[in-house]
C-alpha cells in the first residue's frame, strides 16, 4: 500500500494563532479560564484543553463576572462583546484575522447603504458572528436555488461576502448565480475564502485521482474539513472524515493500493501521524509526501494577550 500525504494540510495560521493564544493564556493566568464556543472546531484540540481545566461555553451568562474569556477563532458578534462588557469580563480576541476581514467588509458595506448577501452555512459560528455585525443588512444564502428565490429589486445596492471555509467550487456556483441575477452586485476587493481552505482543496483535487480512498482528518463540525471529504467523494471515490485512527475500519482498505491522507485546517498533526502509523503497522504502507503549494503565513498574538505578557514580565 502507498500513502500519499498531502501538503499543505492541517493547521492554518489562524488556528495556530488561536491555539497558541490559549496555551499562552493558560501559562500566564492558569487554566481556570473560559472560551466562547470551541477554540477551533476539532474534538482532539478541545478535549486537550478541557483536560487542562479550560471551560468552553455557549453563553456569556455561563462565565463568572470578572473572569477571563477568550473569543474563538471563528469570531463573535458585537452583541456578544457587549454582553461580556456588562459582566465585567476580561477578554482576549483570538478571532482569525481573515474572519475579521469579512466582519470589517460587512460593516463597510452596511454603512454605505448596501444589502449584503452572505454565502455560508446557517448556524456556523463564523456566519453567526458575521451576521451579527449588521443583522438588518445581511441575508444568508447557501445554494444557487436560494439565490433564485431572492426578491431584491433590480436597482438594489447589493454586495456579497463569503464564509472563509467554504468549498471554492461551492461558493463559485452561488457567486455565478448572484452575478447572473444581479449583474451590478459588488464583490469584496479580495476573495473571502481563506488561503488555507483553498490550498487544501487544491491539494485534494490534484492528488485524489491517484488514490483509491481519501482520509480527511478533522471533526464533523469543521466546515473546511467536510468540504475536503466532499471533494474526495466528487469523483465517486471513497472518502471519510475522521477524528483519528480509532475510527478507521479495516474493511475500508479491501483492495486499496493508494490512500490519500489530508487534514482540515483545525486538525493537529498528531492525529495524522497516528493514522499513518496504523496503515504502516497493518498494511506495511509506504509514505510519500507530496507538496502542491508552500505556505508561509503567520499571525501575531492578539494585543490583549501581548498586554498580559508585558504585565507578567514587568
Amino acid at each position: 500500500m502507498r500513502i500519499l500525504l498531502a501538503n499543505p494540510r492541517g493547521f492554518c495560521a489562524g488556528v495556530n494563532m488561536a491555539i497558541d493564544c490559549l496555551d499562552e493564556a493558560i501559562r500566564l493566568v492558569g487554566p481556570k479560564l473560559f472560551v466562547y464556543h470551541e477554540i477551533v472546531h476539532n474534538k482532539y484540540v478541545v478535549e486537550r484543553f478541557t483536560r487542562q481545566g479550560v471551560t468552553f461555553v455557549d453563553s456569556v451568562a455561563e462565565v463568572p463576572e470578572g473572569a477571563l474569556l477568550l473569543y474563538s477563532a471563528h469570531g463573535v458578534s458585537p452583541e456578544i462583546r457587549e454582553q461580556a462588557r456588562k459582566r465585567n469580563l476580561r477578554t482576549i480576541d483570538a478571532t482569525c484575522p481573515l474572519v475579521t476581514k469579512v466582519h470589517l467588509e460587512a460593516i463597510k458595506y452596511a454603512d454605505a447603504g448596501y444589502h449584503i448577501v452572505l454565502i455560508g452555512h446557517e448556524g456556523h459560528d463564523e456566519v453567526i458572528g458575521t451576521m451579527g455585525e449588521a443583522p438588518a443588512s445581511i441575508t444568508l444564502v447557501e445554494t444557487p436555488e436560494e439565490v433564485a428565490s431572492l426578491d431584491f429589486p433590480a436597482d438594489a445596492r447589493l454586495a456579497y461576502l463569503t464564509q472563509t471555509t467554504l468549498s471554492v467550487e461551492e461558493a463559485g456556483r452561488v457567486i455565478a448565480a448572484l452575478k447572473a441575477k444581479y449583474p451590478h452586485i459588488e464583490s469584496p476587493p479580495k476573495e473571502d475564502i481563506c488561503y488555507a481552505t483553498t490550498n487544501r482543496q487544491e491539494a485534494v483535487s490534484l492528488l485524489a485521482p491517484q488514490a483509491d480512498i481519501v482520509l480527511v482528518l478533522g471533526s464533523q463540525n469543521s466546515s473546511n474539513s467536510r468540504r475536503l471529504m466532499e471533494l474526495g467523494r466528487s469523483d465517486r471515490r471513497k472518502s471519510y472524515l475522521i477524528d483519528g485512527a480509532h475510527e478507521l475500519q479495516p474493511e475500508w482498505f479491501d483492495g486499496v493500493q493508494t490512500v490519500l491522507i489530508t487534514a482540515g485546517a483545525s486538525a493537529p498533526e498528531v492525529v495524522v501521524q497516528d493514522v499513518i502509523q496504523y496503515l504502516r503497522d497493518r498494511f506495511d504502507a509506504k509514505l510519500e509526501e507530496v507538496t502542491t503549494r508552500e505556505e508561509h503565513v503567520a499571525f501575531p498574538l492578539p494585543k490583549e494577550l501581548r498586554a498580559l505578557q508585558r504585565s507578567a514580565s514587568a
